[in-house]
């Protein structure tokens, strides 16, 4: 019958209903006394801020060893990048254009098996000659960083992209002598994008490129792809206020000029003689309110066709390659 046994925790000591009965010590008072603020994730060893912040500390004590030697495991970094972690460049052509436009890596990684082929073998060489480090890493490390295992076996290391300063770029401007060409990206959150504009700003002779530090597209692994090597010659600056930093370059003498469809002067009747800054938006979005009302003038691009409006990039390259074309005959 319930209450009747006699074993041990069977049946209930006497207390009160107000709490422990005399003589507990003060057991029940202690447990719920509270132990203190929590501490920060930081300090607290277990926890993966405060082992990042551990390996990030014994980076900055040891910045001659390459970032996939530091843990000796010989494995490419976790698929999911941190702020100030680095990026992987996948895939064999994408691989080999930057390893030949000298980008700085510090790591390249080859899966077990991946049959060889030129790229591969040029790859493996520049990464030798270059000091690289070559490491050999099982095929499912590269397949759990890459979507549906496009990585060809072959990936790049390549660590976190230093920004320049906006006022790098006309310091870049005044050393060439030349009328500055700059590009300024607004709401473009798309690095292939970027990365494309990049590469158009360095082929048709521009100084550089500023984006925002804040709702932008960064300087990514797939910017680095796409830009094939362009990110490692062609200065990209970080502007807190896009806005500000425009109307400060316009009072140094730059033309701020804007590009959409609707704009008020066609691209067949700008001069681009003079120091010009392109600004371009979002294909969604265009160009917001106030990076607009900064503009000196809105671009349009002529087109026969019924297309309403073209990618950003393409948009970009166009301008940039008609304005090069009349400086050239000018």
């Amino acid at each position: 019958m319930a209450g009747n046994s006699q074993r041990r925790g069977a049946i209930r000591k006497g207390a009160s209903k107000k709490g422990a009965v005399v003589g507990s010590g003060g057991k029940r008072r202690r447990g719920l006394e509270g132990r203190g603020a929590t501490p920060p994730a930081e300090a607290r060893t277990k926890h993966p801020a405060a082992k990042r912040a551990a390996a990030k500390a014994k980076a900055a004590a040891n910045p001659a060893r390459p970032a996939s030697a530091r843990g000796g495991t010989g494995r490419p970094p976790a698929g999911r990048r941190t702020e100030d972690g680095p990026e992987l460049v996948l895939g064999r052509n994408p691989v080999l254009e930057c390893l030949r436009a000298e980008v700085p890596a510090t790591a390249l990684y080859v899966a077990v098996g991946t049959e060889n082929d030129d790229r591969l073998s040029e790859s493996v060489k520049l990464a030798a000659d270059t000091g690289i480090s070559i490491l050999e890493v099982p095929r499912t490390d590269l397949d759990r960083l890459s979507a549906n295992g496009l990585h060809q076996g072959v990936a790049l290391q390549v660590p976190p992209y230093r920004y320049a300063h906006p006022d790098d770029l006309l310091d870049r401007v005044r050393a060439s002598g030349e009328p500055g060409l700059l590009v300024a990206l607004d709401n473009i959150s798309d690095p292939r994008n970027l990365g494309a504009v990049i590469r158009s700003v360095a082929a048709f002779g521009g100084h550089g490129v500023v984006i925002p530090s804040r709702r932008s597209a960064s300087v990514t692994a797939v910017a680095w792809r796409t830009s094939a090597g362009a990110a490692a010659r062609l200065p990209v600056a970080r502007a807190t206020n896009l806005t500000r930093t425009l109307k400060d370059w316009a009072k140094q003498g730059y033309r701020i000029v804007g590009l959409d469809a609707g704009g008020d002067t066609a691209l067949d009747d700008f001069d681009g003689s003079d120091p010009t800054v392109v600004v371009v938006g979002s294909e969604g979005k265009g160009l917001s309110r106030l990076v607009r009302e900064s503009c000196d003038e809105i671009l349009s691009i002529p087109m026969a066709g019924p297309v309403e409006s073209l990618n950003a990039s393409v948009a970009a390259g166009v301008v940039l390659a008609e304005v090069a074309r009349r400086r050239r005959l000018g």
